[in-house]
């Protein structure tokens, strides 16, 4: 149960991890196109406020000459106009092209830019991209003239920084990952070392528990020869067979928290031992005058120790019986979802609405707040969630409505 609860813990600190991680990732990429195009947009802008043309600004270089309808940017200096490649394109309010001007870029040719002018002209919108160049349409006395910036520098560099802030993120990722696993290992040394001394002190109880009480019903087998039978003698032995059983699901229980169970592992006829258990329920369940059936699929095989699954049929369906209403109903089924069989049992409680089902698989939690005897010890569904787990799968409790409460065992 300790290493289950450890591997929990790294699981869910690497993925609380990953995810700030991912979206630290997120926001660096969005700031960065959003700053690339940001960018490239000023630019565009620029060349269409001078008709298709870059400013002059190596005469204007101080601030207050720069002209009034420039962008103020701190990136637009007399430099900027000799390191911006762009082409642009000019067509009538048709759509036709009239020319292209690729004087301020040697990689495309004009029948190549007007293409490009073609294809954003039909798909609309005013920016946008196509290939590695930045475009923008812009609307004048003799139709539109379209402004194409080259991001491919920018976007190169980008892409290495965000390569670079990849690789960062992924190595901070794995050493964060690796610490946890050292610092959980240690976390969880304490309780692992505490919980032990809990399964060593159940197993010593056994041990020492089990011999008083065999003398003490071997005694009482002596006084009944000498003395014949009493009702003093009566509570004294079911006492002592009530505390045998008592220590023998206790110990059970402690194995059935082992993450490692020893399971004899075999193929077997899970909807023959399911049928099976109901029939010997049946004549029990009639007796105290409640209604079982079942709806089993035929042939559903499974993998797992058959015992242990046959104990976690029979508690499911004692606690059927035990707290069904009287002349209530109690409905099994079973049948596969995927490869994976699955187990309903449902029975007719009439306090349904009054019970939190995630309760009843605390241990020596039972129903019946007077907590009287009724031949269990609030145990039992403890040991078949711990049979469930230790075949991968788990039991579920839940409200049907508010005179029916199900149990639903998947097993993997």
């Amino acid at each position: 149960m300790i290493y289950r609860l450890r591997k929990k813990f790294v699981l869910i600190t690497a993925i609380s991890v990953g995810v700030v991680f991912a979206l630290i990732f997120g926001g660096i990429y969005l700031a960065s196109t959003l700053q690339l195009n940001h960018s490239l947009d000023m630019l565009a802008d620029v060349i269409a406020m001078n008709d298709g043309a870059f400013p002059d600004l190596a005469h204007n270089a101080q601030e207050t000459d720069r002209p009034a309808d420039l962008p103020q940017n701190q990136f637009l200096t007399p430099e900027t106009q000799f390191s911006t490649r762009f082409f642009t394109v000019r067509a009538d309010k048709d759509n036709h092209i009239l020319q292209a001007n690729t004087e301020h870029i040697s990689s495309v040719s004009q029948a190549e830019a007007k293409e490009y002018a073609q294809s954003v002209l039909h798909k609309g919108g005013e920016r946008g991209w196509i290939s590695d160049y930045r475009y923008k349409i812009s609307e004048t006395d003799y139709g539109r003239l379209v402004i194409f910036v080259s991001g491919e520098t920018n976007r190169a560099m980008t892409g290495r920084l965000l390569y670079a802030v990849f690789f960062v993120l992924t190595g901070s990722f794995l050493l964060i990952l690796l610490s946890i696993l050292l610092i959980s290992k240690k976390a969880v040394k304490p309780a692992a070392e505490s919980y032990e001394k809990q399964k060593q002190f159940v197993t010593d109880a056994n041990h020492e528990l089990k011999t008083p009480l065999t003398l003490i019903l071997s005694n009482i087998d002596i006084i009944e020869g000498e003395i014949g039978k009493n009702e003093w003698l009566d509570d004294i032995r079911s006492e002592g067979e009530r505390m045998g059983l008592l220590i023998n699901q206790l110990v059970t229980l402690s194995r059935m928290d082992e993450d490692h169970a020893n399971l004899t592992v075999t193929k077997f006829n899970l909807s023959q031992l399911l049928s099976d258990a109901v029939s010997e329920f049946a004549a029990l369940a009639a007796e105290k005058q409640k209604n079982l059936t079942a709806v089993i699929q035929p042939s559903v095989y499974y993998h797992g120790d058959e015992e242990l699954i046959r104990r976690l049929i029979y508690i499911l369906l004692d606690n059927a019986v035990k707290y069904c209403d009287a002349n209530g109903n109690i409905t099994v089924r079973a049948y596969t979802k995927g490869r994976h069989p699955v187990i309903i049992v449902e029975n007719s409680y009439q306090n349904a609405a009054n019970e939190e089902p995630d309760k009843f698989f605390h241990r020596f939690y039972r129903a019946d707040k007077a907590r009287t005897f009724t031949g269990g010890f609030g145990i039992g569904l403890s040991i078949a969630k711990g049979i469930a787990r230790n075949h991968k799968g788990d039991v579920t409790a839940y409200k049907k409505d508010a005179a029916h409460i199900g149990f639903k065992v998947t097993l993997k």
